[in-house]
């Protein structure tokens, strides 16, 4: 037997393995929040690279840690703190439609201004701002019951948001003037998209914290996109890569006393890199 974890050990019987980690119940809430986000994340994390939005999905969790951190000075909870954060910024953002692309800058401004009201908030709170600070790297292996019903929920709300755009949405993603042209309502699409991701944002947040959100919402996307270049087939390779890197960071995490996060994003990391090499020597050919 190799590896262990609080007096657990790990063999090479799989399944004598997986019965092991079941027999928890923090382990069984862990793998459902973890598959509900991942999910989510694959679907809503291909149209984030197909618009080139990577940033500002990265702005909105930064911008949604000083909503958490305030909702800890006010005496609530940190989640609703930073999904109002999120959702106020999303609005914002996508606002700008296409102009969204070209003002980095301003987002990067913003987002710094955001970190430093979140110190604040954390300076100001005479406890252990612990819900707090662990949106930052992400606390999945102590979620609850009731967080898993509403990961579910904001979920199922974004994923009904994704289907029922989805055909004006992958058309103002790919050429919005054109589709501004033909009559799609861009600017509204966009809005919504951006409260999309919102949603999404501040569920895969409880996964990977703030400080890590590209290895969900951008990494498996961006591998898709250059597995296939056909949308459909793109977003089931994203998804089936966000569940593949949850789930074994997840497994190995439970023998290993590291991070769930650090395996998670260490395999996304590595299997982009593998994807990026593999390009590079096909085109050597």
């Amino acid at each position: 037997m190799v590896g262990m974890k609080a007096g657990v050990m790990f063999s090479w019987n799989l399944f004598r393995d997986l019965q092991q980690v079941f027999s928890y119940g923090f382990m069984r809430n862990a793998f459902l929040a973890g598959t509900i986000v991942a999910i989510l994340a694959g679907v809503v994390g291909y149209m984030v690279v197909l618009r080139r939005s990577s940033f500002a999905a990265h702005a909105l969790s930064h911008i949604g840690f000083a909503g958490a951190a305030g909702a800890v000075v006010a005496g609530v909870s940190a989640v609703l703190g930073l999904l109002a954060f999120t959702l106020l910024a999303a609005a914002v953002m996508g606002s700008l439609g296409q102009k969204l692309r070209s003002r980095d800058t301003v987002i990067g401004i913003v987002l710094a201004w955001a970190l430093g009201l979140g110190v604040l908030f954390l300076s100001l709170y005479k406890g252990y701002a612990t819900e707090a600070y662990a949106l930052l790297f992400g606390e999945i292996l102590g979620i609850s019951r009731l967080d898993v019903l509403v990961t579910f929920i904001a979920a199922l709300v974004a994923l009904a948001g994704i289907v029922v755009m989805y055909r004006p949405l992958l058309f103002s993603s790919i050429d919005e003037e054109v589709a501004e042209a033909r009559g799609v309502p861009v600017r509204f699409i966009s809005v919504a998209f951006m409260l999309t991701l919102a949603l999404a944002v501040s569920a895969a947040v409880q996964v990977v914290g703030v400080l890590l959100i590209f290895s969900l919402i951008v990494t498996p996307a961006a591998i898709a996109e250059r597995l296939s270049n056909r949308p459909s087939s793109a977003i089931y390779i994203s998804v089936l890569l966000a569940l593949a890197f949850t789930w074994i960071g997840l497994f190995i995490s439970f023998y290993l006393p590291y991070p769930v996060s650090f395996f998670i994003t260490t395999l996304a990391f590595g299997t982009y890199l593998v994807v990026r090499l593999g390009e590079r020597r096909g085109r050597g050919r």
